[in-house]
């Protein structure tokens, strides 16, 4: 369930555009509704400005196909099912710009991740203001951002530049400098072997395909690649499928390279909302 009556309470700006401001404390009893969006699942749950949970998350499979009215009824759905909230955070893939789709991979698709893409979906997504829908349909403020944006939020220490990179359906990327979000690049469509993109190359089939050893050294080998175009300070590795990664390979990485659970997706829904102001 969700509160309208925080909406004068919360600025609903996009973090990331514009010089770096301090967002005001937050009240510790906020509580922020935090979603995300997958290609197999969209899970959801509520969690105060500490990012502790008020209720177990709720998860259900991401229904295809998928059009903008059907998201934002999942959504909703989901909603009445936990406490009561204040605000939302969704993420979800794709290139999100100011909580406008530009593009996103499998939402509009006829049955998920790799089927055929419906044109008619591809038309209802193109432009689709996330944000505001989301925003009148919940009567709260809301933040949408890219899923590995969000997934971001719940890890960054807010020093230096740290970039974090989430290896499930796909593979989803989000940098970050003194905390502060980078736009959001979908450098992940571009090939890295043979005309296959980066998230072909280390995406869930591929892991399926090889088996956990072979893809970890794929996952070292795209690592070692693009330490010398970002030169972090620290490389935080999310998603479902980061915790495949076999120890090997993980030695292989280094320091500045740190796993983290899959529950930062949800408790970066509480913490996006302290990123500096654009």
């Amino acid at each position: 369930m969700v509160d309208a009556g925080a909406a004068a309470r919360t600025p609903e700006t996009r973090p990331g555009d514009g010089p770096a401001t301090p967002r005001p404390p937050v009240p510790a009893d906020v509580l922020t509704l935090a979603v995300d969006c997958g290609g197999g699942g969209i899970k959801a749950a509520v969690l105060d400005s500490a990012g502790t949970a008020h209720a177990a998350p709720v998860r259900v499979p991401t229904p295809y196909p998928l059009p903008p009215r059907l998201l934002l009824d999942t959504v909703a759905d989901i909603a009445d099912r936990l406490p009561t909230a204040h605000r939302v955070t969704l993420g979800m893939p794709g290139m999100i710009r100011h909580g406008v789709v530009v593009h996103t991979p499998h939402y509009i698709t006829r049955s998920g991740p790799r089927s055929r893409v419906l044109p008619e979906l591809a038309e209802a997504w193109a432009s689709f203001d996330v944000r505001g829908a989301l925003a009148r349909r919940l009567g709260v403020p809301a933040m949408v951002l890219n899923d590995a944006e969000v997934h971001g939020a719940g890890v960054v220490a807010g020093s230096g530049v740290e970039l974090v990179l989430t290896l499930g359906t796909g593979l989803g990327s989000a940098l970050f400098d003194g905390g502060r979000l980078a736009p959001h690049l979908e450098w992940s469509h571009a090939p890295v072997r043979r005309g296959a993109t980066y998230d072909q190359y280390v995406g869930e089939p591929e892991r399926r395909r090889l088996g956990d050893g072979l893809w970890s050294r794929r996952v070292a080998a795209t690592i070692d690649g693009l330490r010398p175009v970002f030169r972090w300070d620290r490389l935080y590795l999310g998603g479902g499928n980061s915790r495949r990664i076999t120890p090997t390979a993980l030695d292989r990485l280094g320091d500045d390279v740190v796993v983290v659970p899959n529950s930062a997706a949800l408790v970066g829904g509480a913490r996006a909302w302290d990123l500096p102001l654009a």
